[in-house]
């Protein structure tokens, strides 16, 4: 029977009235210049959660003033802030919900009151956005996944390479110095053969807490592989890189892993390079890695600076 109906639907001839109305209706919709229809079309064209803020405060900003507003969410391990404009005396504060789930919140504020038909259309333009804004939180996170390692929460490989491509260029454009450091736990194989990968995925969390606690909030720190991390330095030289490298290395040898009547402690290798005008991403880490070589086989525990050909 369901075999009969769907040879039914299948052959039924499409009525072209339909179809014309239906072209119709999708012109005026993609013409039509009125808030609604705007910010409706605007806010489906992007994934890009900056990109969807972006828009909805423009097409605010089209509807009533403000001053400024403010979106904070928590996505996954990250804290994500947008901010736009200046604000005033007078707020209006929504949690936005959508089906028992949250998707952050967002903050008016401006020198003057707002009405209660001014808030019954922020009210409306909000429900608008908030699909649109679940998709894009999603989105994010399966980002921020792709781009996290899974036992330390910190940046991946693969997070390492887009940023060294990045700052390749902000560089060689701007003139903007960057600094990497590659950071290897010493005889690490020997801790996980003594006292198992347990004990040792305990050092490599500890190490990834204990390098964005030696760093600085602007600095970016990665898990490159096994027991190797990566911390890229904006507006540093190989000087600054020393010194970031050498308290790297102090708060890693105060690590104290307990093991059952036992105390594991590690100690780190660096090597710093600054990063060349011209240079690669691929030049640029192979200067550094060198460096950590250089290091290790220097007798470990001790910072190596790559050397910069003029």
């Amino acid at each position: 029977m369901a075999g009969n109906n769907r040879t039914h639907l299948e052959t039924r001839s499409i009525h072209p009235g339909r179809i014309a109305a239906l072209r119709q209706a999708r012109e005026a919709w993609t013409q039509a210049d009125d808030p609604v229809a705007r910010l409706y079309r605007r806010v489906s064209m992007t994934l890009s959660l900056e990109r969807l803020l972006g828009t909805f405060t423009e097409e605010l900003g089209q509807v009533l003033p403000f001053g400024q507003l403010v979106y904070r969410h928590r996505l996954g391990h990250q804290d994500f802030v947008y901010t736009s404009g200046m604000g005033g005396a007078h707020r209006c504060d929504y949690q936005l919900n959508l089906e028992g789930a949250n998707y952050g919140s967002l903050s008016l504020s401006r020198r003057s009151r707002y009405s209660e038909d001014e808030l019954e259309a922020i009210e409306f333009l909000l429900g608008i956005l908030i699909c649109p804004l679940r998709n894009a939180c999603q989105y994010a996170l399966v980002e921020q996944a792709a781009l996290t390692d899974s036992l330390t929460e910190i940046p991946n490989k693969r997070a390492l390479d887009m940023a060294l491509s990045r700052d390749c260029s902000i560089g060689d454009r701007h003139g903007d110095a960057f600094t990497l450091i590659l950071c290897d736990l010493d005889h690490f194989k020997k801790v996980n053969d003594t006292f198992g990968h347990v004990i040792g995925d305990h050092i490599l969390k500890a190490t990834a807490k204990a390098l964005k606690e030696a760093t600085r909030d602007g600095d970016s720190v990665f898990r490159f592989g096994g027991e190797e991390f990566a911390v890229m330095l904006p507006h540093a030289d190989s000087r600054d890189g020393q010194q970031v490298a050498d308290r790297i290395r102090a708060a890693i040898s105060n690590i104290c892993i307990p093991c059952g009547d036992r105390q594991v402690r590690v100690t780190a290798s660096t090597g710093v390079a600054a990063h060349r005008k011209g240079e690669s991403p691929d030049q640029w880490l192979a200067r550094a890695d060198d460096a950590l070589y250089r290091a290790k086989e220097a007798g470990r525990n001790r910072t190596h600076i790559a050397h910069v050909i003029d």
